[in-house]
């Protein structure tokens, strides 16, 4: 299954290159990129006008239509608001919340991640 990915600082990045699955990077100054297959978006936690261009892909033709669920990045210090962009586009999109990580990600977060990704497909 595709990713489909937005990072500022390279958090989220370094997660997706840790994983070794086919994924697309939205691009921050053109998000109009369509996907015909089945995806899996994979968010930090930013405010709403950081991460609207996330918004603006899944919007995009029928984006929406392939996007089978979220996985959110952040910082466990920051408590509720921990992963809230991943839980607003999971409400906001009536799609599944399949995986939360810190940071980077550690090897067992990929381990899971992975394992999620292969669980979806089945």
């Amino acid at each position: 299954m595709k990713l489909v990915f937005f990072s500022l600082t390279g958090q989220t990045r370094r997660f997706i290159q840790k994983l070794d699955l086919p994924a697309y990077e939205i691009d921050t100054t053109n998000p109009f990129h369509q996907i015909n297959e089945p995806f899996i978006l994979v968010v930090p936690t930013y405010d709403a006008e950081v991460t609207e261009v996330v918004n603006d892909f899944i919007e995009f033709k029928n984006n929406q239509s392939y996007l089978k669920g979220v996985a959110g990045g952040g910082n466990r210090n920051f408590a509720e608001l921990f992963i809230f962009t991943a839980k607003d586009i999971a409400r906001d999109y009536h799609i599944p919340l399949l995986f939360e990580f810190e940071f980077s990600g550690t090897e067992q977060d990929v381990n899971k991640f992975k394992k999620v990704v292969s669980d979806l497909e089945s």
